[in-house]
């Protein structure tokens, strides 16, 4: 399945509320990930898992790496969707 960048977004968004109990305010594309939203690399694999769950699609973990900003994450999820 394709996924628009709004609907991606919103799964990323969805995920982090979840997950981690963060404000959805605070969720915008251009929020850093560490620094804003407190997320760190173990989050960070929580967060793939449940990107993998939602979209079917399993994030490259490598790539995952240099993600900074939910913007990244949400670029690298479209990607993946798209290239599928």
């Amino acid at each position: 399945m394709t996924y628009s960048k709004d609907e991606i977004f919103n799964i990323v968004r969805d995920a982090l509320v979840d997950l981690f109990d963060i404000d959805a305010n605070k969720i915008k594309p251009d929020a850093l990930l560490y620094e804003d939203l407190d997320i760190d690399s173990i989050d960070a694999v929580d967060l793939i898992v449940r990107l993998k769950e939602k979209t079917g699609k399993k994030p490259d973990v490598e790539a995952f790496r240099h993600v900074r900003t939910v913007g990244d994450v949400v670029d690298s999820i479209y990607a993946i969707t798209k290239a599928n």
